[in-house]
Formats: structure tokens, sequence, C-alpha cells
């Protein structure tokens, strides 16, 4: 059925398009207008904002991390939703029906796990499947991981590294790779408390700077378009700047993406020894193109913190709100999970929200910065309307300041910073500059051949309620959200790549697993079969 959007401020920075027009799809994609003019339905979206179906680049949505979270959080549960709005943990939803649907109701139609470790990769892509409406994807996890660690220290050719990594991110079924505190985690196990760019790993004697380099330049090796996604050293810790600051200049030019990095942008100024950074940190990255990043901006509310960085999660448990949590070390990055209750009246809570903000608003390029609140560890991603509203407005962000502890506004530049993000800006965050960081050339856009993955909403001077509540959303052409609301379900797939590897870095893996585990290594990788119906994998191509 061939379908206009009719009159609608159409938002597509892929295609220079920021005014007035329409937009046609039939048959799932996006196509030219025809030449008579006449379409099967016509949707009048005068006095609405159309943009392509949004994509959120980071969001931990599953995998055994957040298995463990559900087990610990039994409030949370379906079978006592009566009790949900009185219960601490209320705003950290995420069972996949809920997940797919509430994202839905935004105009999300593209999200990506970006923690996915290799031997839970099949239970993750289970869960991923199971969530309606959506495309997902995932993001491979190594940089704690023996064999890898093993190639390092023994000074293997960088085509054999490469290899491994290509033949990892091939079977299990990802988009890309994860480093979580690399050799942090190992170091962990082995006792160390702290952990930092140049620290050595106990028993490896590799830095944390020689493990992310070698897989940052294996990413670029095998073709992967995503950039090592990184999670630094030092999450969190007052004075953290320097160890951003440090990573960024050993990344030597070379493509990398930086995680959630509003924990990384603290300095420690004042009488409480925690300041924003945010301004260092943001001249920065303005000053290295090479370097992408997301914020994982705070959200004050109730959530709870999930990762793979056992050495911080650890340290963190004396703080958890309410006091539960969960720690394990499985092989290589293991998880822990951490409630945590961020508060407007909280000083440092109060820093960590205005450093983000403020490294939206200083980050120049729109295309190198992206949102995010690292669901759910700086807030649910049912959040990201609100975050939106904040960007857009200098009068709402000074309402919110008005609340905080006056000792932290002394300590950040959030109060000077009066810019105000544009339709066009969220759209270069949310839509064209995401699907560039993962080399999609068929969804982030409404040009010709794209998927007809569309979001339309009644524009409003409520920002927040206007990207809460989208008027339409289209999905693959179909019409999956009317009025705010979820009007017809359907299954998303899950999209992945297929790095190039010589085979032999098979044989070497399957001999370490029989002798380590007594298994195949084949019996950790996801075959097309895996899904239980036709064409739920859909490959996106490697750079040549």
């Amino acid at each position: 059925m061939l379908t206009v959007l009719r009159g609608g401020h159409v938002v597509d920075p892929a295609t220079g398009k920021d005014g007035v027009g329409d937009v046609w799809f039939e048959d799932g994609r996006i196509v030219a207008p025809p030449a008579g003019g006449k379409a099967d339905q016509e949707i009048d979206c005068t006095g609405h904002i159309v943009m392509a179906g949004a994509i959120d680049i980071h969001s931990h949505i599953a995998g055994g991390n957040v298995n463990t979270a559900r087990l610990l959080l039994p409030e949370l549960h379906r079978g006592i939703r009566a009790r949900l709005a009185n219960t601490p943990l209320s705003t950290a939803k995420w069972s996949t029906y809920e997940t797919g649907r509430l994202y839905a109701q935004m105009g999300f139609t593209t999200v990506v796990e970006p923690a996915m470790a290799p031997h839970h990769s099949l239970q993750t892509h289970f869960e991923l499947n199971d969530v309606p409406i959506l495309d997902k994807g995932a993001l491979t996890v190594l940089g704690n991981d023996d064999f890898l660690l093993r190639q390092i220290r023994a000074g293997e050719p960088e085509s054999a590294i490469n290899d491994y990594v290509a033949t990892t991110v091939a079977g299990t079924k990802s988009l890309g790779l994860k480093c979580i505190n690399p050799g942090g985690c190992e170091a962990f196990k082995e006792n160390m408390r702290a952990y930092g760019l140049d620290d050595e790993v106990p028993f490896y004697g590799l830095t944390s700077r020689k493990i992310f380099q070698s897989l940052q330049k294996a990413t670029q090796a095998v073709g992967i378009h995503h950039p090592l996604h990184l999670h630094m050293n030092n999450l969190g810790i007052a004075g953290n700047i320097q160890t951003a600051l440090d990573t960024i200049d050993a990344a030597q030019g070379l493509p990398l993406h930086l995680a959630h990095i509003q924990f990384y942008a603290y300095g420690k100024e004042g009488n409480n020894a925690f300041s924003s950074a945010a301004a260092t940190f943001a001249d920065k990255i303005n000053a290295n193109p090479n370097v992408t990043v997301d914020v994982g901006q705070v959200m004050f509310s109730q959530t709870v913190t999930i990762s793979s960085d056992v050495l911080k999660q650890f340290n963190s448990m004396p703080g958890a709100i309410p006091k539960k949590g969960a720690i394990f070390d499985g092989d290589a990055n293991g998880g822990g999970i951490v409630p945590y209750n961020y508060k407007i009246s909280n000083y440092y809570n109060a820093i960590q929200w205005a450093a983000g903000l403020e490294l939206f608003l200083l980050i120049k390029n729109p295309e190198q910065v992206f949102f995010t609140t690292d669901h759910p560890n700086g807030g649910p991603f049912t959040a990201y309307p609100e975050l939106f509203a904040l960007l857009m407005s200098a009068e709402l962000r000074e309402q919110v300041m008005a609340r905080l502890p006056a000792e932290a506004l002394q300590f950040t530049t959030l109060p000077s910073l009066k810019r105000e993000y544009t339709y066009y800006e969220l759209a270069q965050m949310s839509r064209s500059g995401a699907a560039k960081l993962f080399g999609f050339t068929d969804r982030g856009t409404l040009a010709a051949g794209a998927v007809a993955d569309v979001a339309v909403y009644k524009e409003s001077r409520d920002k927040a309620g206007m990207f809460r509540r989208a008027a339409y959303v289209f999905k693959d052409g179909d019409l999956v959200v009317k009025d705010g609301e979820v009007s017809h379900y359907k299954r998303g797939k899950t999209l992945h790549i297929s790095p190039r590897f010589d085979n032999n870095i098979n044989k070497r893996l399957d001999s370490y697993y029989e002798e380590l585990y007594g298994l195949p290594r084949g019996i950790f990788d996801v075959p097309d079969a895996a899904l239980p119906h036709k064409d739920a994998f859909a490959e996106v191509a490697c750079k040549e």
C-alpha cells in the first residue's frame, strides 16, 4: 500500500531536510513521490514533526546482568503490578514486552544492547528476539578474557588477534565490540580494588592501555563499522577526568567510542572534593574528531545500576539504595547489580546531573555525542523525553537548577550555558549520527530506499509530553503506534555483522576450549536457526 504523510515538518539530517514536506513509503520502504502524486492512504501531518525512527545506541535490555537484576528485584514482577507505583524501584521496569512497547511509543525503532558476554550470547538473543516491534542489536564484550590476554602477553601478531575478534563477533551475531574496564575486571579477581590505565593485570603483565589499543586496532582491521566501544577505567571516581583525557590521547587518532562519559567527567574541587570537569572533557572531545561518545545522563529517580565492571560495582555496594546487591565473577567480566537512588537534594548527584548536560551542550558536533542514560544506570530509558526537553530549553534547566544544592552550582559551568538544541540537532544525535556510527545505510533517514521506520510527533510547547507519546510510529511501513499507544505488535529483526577472519583461529579455539572446559567452542555460537522464526536476523555489511 502506497502511503503519504502529508504536510508535516520533515526533519532528516541525512538528506538535509528541515522544513514542510511529504514522506512517501510502500512495501516497507521509503519511496520517491510518484509522478501522479496519489496514494492509497494519506495522513495529514500538518503541525507535526516527522523524523526517521529513533536509534538508541546504548541501552541494557537483555543478557545475564539484566536477568540477575530481575531476580534481585522481585518487586518489578508482573504478579504484583498493583504495588509497582509504591515500590522503590518502580521506574526500573524492563520486561521484554514493556521494553518494546515503551520504546515504540516514544518513536524508537532500533535499540542496541551494549554488553553481550560471548558465553551468554544465545540467551541474550532469545531475549532480544522477544522484544516486540523494535529491531535490535548487541555488542560483544572482550578485554578481560583469558584467550585474548594470553595472545597479547605472548606477543602474537595483530593478524591473530584480529581473527579472534572477528570470529567472536561473527559467532555471537553482534554489531561490534565492547571493552569494559580492560584488564580491571581480571585484576579484581586477584584482589585489586583500584585499576588505572597503566596498571598491570596480575599474571598477565598487561596494562589496560595495551589491551584496549589491541582491540581498537582489531576492530578497524576486520571491517567493523562501529569503533571499539570502551568503558574506561575508574568509572565514578572523583578526579577521573585525567583517566578520560589520557585515554583519548592513547587512542592515537584511531576511531574510538567512549561510553557513558558523564561518569568520567569529575574533578576534585570544593569542600566535597567532587566537582564537574565536563568543560575540560568537552574541549578534548571537540579537538579529537576521531572520538565519539555517549553521555549516560543522570536523571533524578530511583534506578538500579548494572555493569560487567565488577571492580566498580563491588566498590559501590556500600552505597546501594535499597541495601541489596549482587556480584558474580564468571569467566571474563562477570557482573554486578547495585540499586541506587539519584536525589536532587544530594550534592554529588546534582554534580552528576549537571556534568551530563554540560557535555551535551559543550560538545559542538551533535553527530559526535549521543543521548543515553546508560539505561538503567543513570536512569531508565523512559526518562528520554525529559532529557530531550532539558536539552531544548535553557529555561527548563534553570527551573531544575533552582532546586539543586547551591554549593553544587559553584562547581559546574551549566548556569552559564544557554544553548538550546533544535529538532535538527536532536535528529542528528538520535537518527543520522547513530546510523553512521553503526554503518546502517537503511535507517536513521527518510531517504528513498530506507526502511519505512518513521516517527511523527504533534508539536507542542511541552517537549517531554511530545516525545513521550508519538502521534504515529511506522515500523517497516506498518502503523504500530497511534496517539501515543501501541496499535499493532509485530516482530522486529536482530541486526548483526559478519567480519572476515582466517578460519584457522577456530581450530585453535576448539583446542583451547577442549582443554579448559572439555567442550567444543562451537556450542557458544549462535546459528541462524537459533531463533524460532524465519528471517529473525538481518546482516549489516562490514566496511570494505
